[in-house]
């Protein structure tokens, strides 16, 4: 704790000279909060301070229902008050004329720098999003029953938009012109690493669009040499154990993952086959929208720059939106995806087979799913996006009161663009687009969507006027022993940030730190230790290498260790005919090894200085 309000002191004094604010009250204030509060006040109730002045950014004025925890002087707070000043009149509360965007950026990153620092919540917070999870799944039946007042205009414009580049995935699939993968997480049944390529658990869905013998096996007659159906399965480790009926399919597992320590995140964990062959359709849809004239421009499920343009384009302008949903995956029903695919058989089957139909939840059993998926599916963000802009055009046809032709979707590249649920629109259309996501059972998340003043957010950028206010995030604890090599990682990641963005007394505060641990040299960003970024020459502690040619320096590099799991046979043989691309594999041990690394070291040694 006592590391923590030490970098927040820093953070607030280097902050403090980049506008010539006194920010040592600020800095006491921070003290006796934690000491009376604890953590919290520095992941809860600061990260809520800044969205309270975020929302005031956007009203134009601070209003005294905002900054509840926070005494008043006046219209402002007293918390961070010269830093206020800058940006709102202290009497009246108004916004001036020229707010400050440093003071902006300073009040943000004071106060959002601890927000998600990677920590487990409470076991009653815990316990309360999983119940959230329940209860959000009540509300999509709720939903699905009013869809069908507005399901027509939904799947017209859905054919408008989505209907040539389906069309080319369906007959994608017709042909099997397509390639299973797996991914590199965990399954619902725990399989990791090699062992995924001998995984023989198959689903009667999948086998009448995904025949198993063409997507386990490498041939046919290994498939059928390997294959006895209905056999115990402790026999042998690669026969396939049996066609699983739709009511016998293995659920997804809802876990959580940290997020806030104010609430965890929510995914599920997709059972083996079912991720597998997602893979395959997900690849598709990517490649297609990147063909496709119409949708490149609007969506897409690889790029954020141009969503991040398009928001500082609206933070100058002021003519676009920048709009965020709350539990946007858990609100996308699977009768919006079979509208989306009505008019496209195979692949509406495809994705039908490939979707999972119950949750198991802690506390709350195996419970049916009328959502499409959670986080955690490879089909959940494309289908999220998907659905997003059909109700985004739906919302601007309502405004037009008329059909919306292609020619007017046309018209609205570079004004309407969405990565997920993170969506840019026209200012001017708004409010329809809000009211039309609300019919279809969404919730617009108004303290993260902004409209109205100068400050916009998307995909982890945030602008304000015209500059960028992003802040620089504290993502673990600050590491106390050369063991504690994530946490290392993770501070010399946050120096070199902090760098950039010129706090100095920080920076220098941070480099103590990593050099009473690991040597810590200055090199560049394409060296591979943990080293300094720094912008004066590069030449402190290198030597120069006869046999390489270059100078080197002696600094910490981190050694992962990828767990032990060794794949022979015919799952070797799969893994070779699913690898893309003609280049071998990077990883010459990925037959002896694989998975996400289990643990990591350090080792000093002489590294490249650029």
């Amino acid at each position: 704790m006592k590391s923590l309000l030490l970098l927040h002191s820093k953070v607030l004094d280097d902050l403090g000279t980049l506008l010539c604010v006194n920010t040592s009250r600020d800095s006491k204030t921070v003290a006796a909060r934690v000491e009376h509060e604890g953590i919290s006040f520095l992941t809860i109730t600061l990260p809520a301070f800044a969205k309270d002045f975020e929302r005031s950014l956007e009203l134009g004025y601070v209003d005294h229902v905002v900054f509840r925890s926070f005494g008043f002087d006046k219209g402002l707070p007293k918390f961070l008050g010269g830093f206020l000043d800058h940006v709102f009149n202290r009497g009246d509360g108004l916004i001036l004329d020229n707010p400050d965007e440093s003071a902006v950026f300073a009040i943000r990153q004071a106060c959002l720098m601890f927000g998600k620092l990677k920590l487990e919540c409470s076991q009653e917070r815990i316990d309360a999003a999983f119940s959230s999870f329940v209860l959000c799944e009540k509300d999509v039946r709720t939903s699905d029953i009013r869809f069908s007042d507005l399901k027509g205009q939904f799947t017209r414009i859905s054919r408008t938009v989505f209907g040539e580049m389906f069309t080319r995935v369906n007959q994608r699939l017709y042909e099997g012109d397509y390639r299973p993968k797996h991914g590199s997480g965990s399954t619902a049944e725990r399989l990791l690493g090699n062992k995924k390529y001998n995984q023989r658990e198959w689903t009667i869905r999948l086998e009448e669009v995904f025949p198993y013998m063409e997507n386990l096996f490498t041939s046919y007659s290994h498939a059928l040499s390997s294959t006895t159906w209905n056999e115990d399965v402790g026999g042998r480790a690669d026969q396939l154990s049996e066609l699983l009926e739709p009511e016998n399919e293995r659920p997804v597992r809802v876990i959580t993952v940290p997020k806030t320590l104010k609430t965890p995140r929510i995914i599920a964990i997709e059972p083996t086959c079912m991720q597998y062959m997602q893979q395959a359709i997900l690849e598709l849809l990517t490649e297609e929208v990147e063909r496709d004239r119409l949708l490149k421009p609007l969506v897409s499920n690889k790029y954020q720059e141009p969503n991040q343009l398009l928001a500082l384009e609206g933070s100058r302008t002021g003519n676009l939106a920048t709009l965020d949903l709350s539990e946007a995956s858990d609100r996308v029903s699977n009768l919006h995806v079979q509208a989306l695919l009505q008019n496209h058989g195979l692949l509406a089957k495809a994705v039908d087979a490939t979707r999972s139909r119950t949750a198991d939840v802690r506390g709350h059993g195996i419970i049916p799913l009328s959502k499409f998926a959670s986080m955690g599916s490879a089909l959940c963000f494309p289908f999220e996006s998907y659905v997003f802009l059909v109700a985004i055009l739906m919302g601007i046809e309502n405004e037009l009161m008329r059909p919306l032709t292609k020619k007017d979707i046309y018209a609205l590249h570079g004004q309407v663009r969405l990565y997920g649920d993170d969506i840019i629109v026209p200012k001017v259309y708004t409010q329809a687009v809000v009211d039309s996501l609300h019919s279809l059972g969404f919730k617009v998340n108004t303290n993260k969507s902004f409209w109205n003043g100068k400050f916009r957010e998307s995909c982890g950028k945030e602008y304000f006027a015209g500059h960028d206010v992003s802040v620089t995030r504290v993502r673990r604890l600050l590491p106390a022993q050369r063991q504690h090599v994530d946490e290392l990682v993770s501070t010399v990641s946050l120096r070199n940030q902090l760098y950039k963005a010129g706090l100095w007394k920080t920076v220098r505060h941070l480099d103590a730190v990593v050099e009473r641990l690991v040597p810590f040299p200055a090199a560049s960003d394409n060296s591979e230790g943990l080293t300094r970024a720094t912008h004066l020459p590069l030449i402190e502690g290198s030597k120069w290498s006869s046999d390489l040619q270059r100078p080197l320096v002696r600094a910490a590099v981190v050694k992962h260790v990828t767990p032990v799991d060794r794949l022979d046979g015919h799952g070797a043989l799969l893994k070779f005919f699913l690898k893309r691309g003609d280049e071998p594999s990077p990883n010459k041990d990925h037959l002896e090894r694989a998975g996400r690394p289990n643990s990591a070291q350090i080792k000093v040694r002489w590294i490249s200085l650029y």
